[in-house]
């Protein structure tokens, strides 16, 4: 969420506001500086993006870290979010002050051997078929009560039949910052 009139904005978050707002009004990719906490610290990353109104306007990541530095990840998956999800249009000038921005910071994912160590307010997971086909989905959705629910939707991403192929399963956490 935007910062409040008596607290400042997440950094993270202001990090990714920053990165959206430079590169939609000005084509201008940020060189982030370090942030403190985040000292030679890894993973990866999703942005999200919301209306007012709270319905989805982007949301990209990587499972993996693919940047030397977080912040730089960070940069990287805001401006995808922005202009590069294709469910949607890229953001225009005339949306970047209504927007809600979340950044979601990935633990390293841990392979799943029974259903029962999932949860889907608690996990995020990861199908991956055979032929490396996969699919993530965030934990804690709305609408995303059950285990059943979360499974099918995440193969339904990665263009996995949860009835008739065989897949893995992976879970992981994240640290939201809003």
């Amino acid at each position: 969420m935007k910062a409040s009139e008596n607290r400042p904005e997440d950094p993270l978050v202001a990090l990714a506001r920053q990165a959206v707002e430079a590169y939609v009004r000005r084509r201008e990719v940020l060189d982030p500086p370090a942030l403190e906490g985040t000292e030679l610290r890894k993973a990866g990353v999703f942005v999200s993006l919301h209306l007012p109104d709270g319905s989805l306007r982007g949301c990209i990541g990587t499972i993996e870290p693919v940047c030397p530095r977080i912040e730089e990840e960070i940069v990287h998956n805001a401006i995808s979010a922005a202009t590069r999800d294709p469910r949607f249009h890229p953001v225009g000038p005339e949306e970047l002050n209504g927007l809600d921005i979340s950044v979601d910071v990935l633990t390293e994912p841990e392979e799943v051997k029974d259903l029962t160590e999932l949860d889907p307010k608690t996990y995020g997971i990861i199908v991956e078929a055979g032929d490396g086909r996969r699919a993530l989905l965030l934990p804690d959705l709305p609408g995303v009560d059950t285990v059943d629910q979360q499974l099918r939707i995440t193969c339904r991403k990665g263009g996995i039949d949860p009835d008739c192929e065989r897949y893995r399963i992976y879970r992981f956490k994240v640290d939201r910052h809003h």
